[in-house]
């Protein structure tokens, strides 16, 4: 190719990486390993109108950054990120959905001698369809065996490959003949590079609950550590008003003194039994059926023993 054809190719693409940049400031970088044209081509059709994939030498994708880092300061932290084989996805819908997206089209491979293990492979117990010939292939790796009805049959589960360790070749062929694809390769979206900051994919995995219960957390935290200091704030003032309640309620109980907040507790004792709600021995009266006495003064001791604990704790908790 000529020279001055490679500059304008390089030009263009240094045109078309900054103009993503602006337009898109949320990108996925992903990891590409692994990944044939086919696969690429069927990932790009499915984030079609949702996102856009970038690939190109780290060299250049570094040089253009660069280049335009006197005009957007915050690729200095993606300059950062481009290392290895990465891509970089610009994300024109939701990044949760566009990540999902990538991570449908992952697709099964076989294990292969010399690649990698990305998890640990299982050769499951139970009869193959390999011939008693065979057998000399599960015995290279240590995996008993007898013969059953003209096949090879598995006695036990076997751990064949760790992840992180290299497949051997005799793992492979095993692998091979009983056809299991133990792996699948696809992108894999390792950084997340948000209007100038960087964090790791697991932060999308965060949803509206998780930070609502995070934050429910901190507000009892500041409640309970307001209470022990004895400094009242917002998160605290319930509480403390409630508390106050209870004592207000506890000195009035035994005397003649009430307010209209603490005239449903004072009717609770002086009345019990219009609170009590009818128990399961009850209800089957009702139907026409019998219980049996000594059921029913079970019931009754429970009902009791629920009321003493009502009538001490005055219906109420700190941190109702």
């Amino acid at each position: 190719m000529p020279s001055g054809e490679k500059a304008a190719k390089k030009r263009n693409y240094f045109k078309k990486l900054t103009s993503l940049v602006e337009t898109y400031p949320q990108v996925l970088i992903v990891h590409a390993d692994n990944v044939g044209s086919k696969q690429f081509a069927d990932i790009r059709t499915a984030l079609r109108g949702k996102a856009i994939v970038l690939m190109g030498k780290n060299t250049m994708m570094r040089t253009a950054l660069r280049q335009h880092e006197d005009k957007m300061p915050e690729v200095k932290n993606l300059i950062e990120c481009v290392k290895f084989n990465i891509g970089l996805v610009f994300c024109i819908a939701d990044m949760g959905e566009v990540r999902k997206i990538i991570e449908d089209n992952r697709v099964p491979a076989p294990a292969r001698a010399g690649a990698l293990a990305p998890v640990d492979v299982i050769v499951p117990a139970g009869p193959t369809a390999l011939g008693p010939e065979q057998t000399s292939f599960f015995q290279a790796l240590g995996i008993s065996t007898k013969i059953s009805k003209g096949t090879i049959e598995i006695q036990a589960d076997n751990q064949v490959i760790t992840k992180g360790e290299r497949v051997g070749a005799s793992q492979a062929a095993l692998l091979q003949k009983l056809n299991i694809r133990p792996f699948s390769y696809g992108l894999v979206v390792q950084r997340v590079f948000d209007k100038g900051s960087v964090y790791s994919v697991e932060v999308l995995d965060i949803g509206d609950e998780d930070i609502l219960k995070m934050f429910m957390k901190g507000v009892q935290n500041l409640a309970a550590f307001s209470k022990a200091i004895c400094i009242p704030t917002e998160a605290s003032l319930p509480h403390v008003i409630l508390k106050g309640f209870k004592n207000l309620v506890a000195l009035c109980i035994d005397s003649e003194y009430s307010f209209p907040q603490m005239e449903s507790i004072k009717e609770f004792i002086a009345n019990p039994d219009a609170f009590v709600v009818a128990g399961p021995a009850a209800g089957a009266a009702a139907a026409g059926g019998e219980a049996a006495p000594a059921e029913a003064k079970e019931e009754e001791k429970k009902v009791e023993e629920e009321e003493e604990e009502e009538d001490e704790d005055m219906g109420f908790s700190l941190f109702d």
